[in-house]
């Protein structure tokens, strides 16, 4: 653990000198306080409270933006280390490759963790500023933060697997971006694509719900809106969260960052120095 915790430390540094820290935050708290302050409508007509409306909103832009850094994160953890030619050296040291990883991982869930935070707390202030009986909600937040992180964990793992793949910082952006756009964009214009040409059909009310839990992504929007009870607001695919039981999305949500962590470890196997 020692040794786990000294890289986690030694990648902290590096993230912090590199800025990774103010601009994860600073993207974090900007983009929730627009949120706060776009979405402060009148919260009767729905019967919920202001914030987890606001969890609601937020709720969306994690699914966005929450992968989105955590790829820029980790796209070159290894690719890097393998391009400056540090990796020979940093094997050396007393250190296994699933430390170095977990080390890695610490790090980068350390600055992921402080920006959401922050980000989603500014936002919060804003909701029971603006109406204090919005405190009611604050469990939502809770909940959200914490499956921000593990969202982030799933993505960070596949990032240093592709890291490990491409073993060059421009291939893996590459392959960073394309996982992204695929997971986060492209895989939900196709559920969509499904429930509008099987109009309620047997693909949909079979298909759907097991295809949103193999995407963490749609796991973690619909554990969230079903768990605050934001449905009613939810549009699109988070419309289907009151048809999913609320233990296969925190178990989908759970499972994936085992997945691509154990993908990630696999794939750094592999890589020679």
């Amino acid at each position: 653990m020692n040794r786990v915790l000294a890289t986690a430390l030694a990648e902290f540094r590096i993230a912090f000198r590199n800025r990774w820290v103010s601009i994860a935050t600073g993207m974090m708290v900007l983009f929730a306080l627009v949120l706060a302050f776009a979405g402060s409508a009148p919260t009767g007509d729905v019967g919920v409270d202001r914030l987890s409306l606001t969890v609601a909103s937020l709720t969306s832009l994690a699914v966005y933006l929450v992968p989105l850094l955590a790829l820029l994160m980790s796209f070159d953890a290894v690719a890097g280390e393998v391009e400056r030619g540090s990796l020979p050296l940093l094997l050396t040291y007393p250190v296994s490759r699933p430390q170095i990883l977990l080390g890695k991982l610490l790090a980068h869930l350390a600055i992921l963790t402080l920006a959401v935070t922050l980000g989603y707390g500014a936002a919060a202030l804003v909701a029971v500023w603006s109406d204090p009986a919005a405190i009611a909600g604050i469990g939502s937040l809770w909940r959200l933060i914490w499956t921000s992180v593990l969202l982030g964990a799933t993505f960070m793992g596949a990032g240093y697997a592709l890291s490990a793949l491409a073993r060059r910082p421009s291939g893996a952006a590459g392959f960073a971006i394309a996982l992204w756009l695929l997971a986060v964009v492209l895989y939900d214009l196709a559920l969509l694509a499904l429930i509008v040409s099987n109009g309620g059909g047997e693909l949909t009310t079979q298909i759907l719900p097991i295809a949103l839990m193999a995407n963490p992504a749609d796991a973690f929007r619909v554990f969230n809106l079903s768990a605050s009870q934001a449905v009613a607001v939810a549009g699109g695919i988070g419309g289907a969260a009151d048809a999913i039981p609320l233990w296969q999305s925190a178990t989908s949500l759970v499972a994936w960052p085992l997945v691509a962590l154990g993908l990630a470890s696999a794939a750094f196997r592999k890589v020679t120095p």
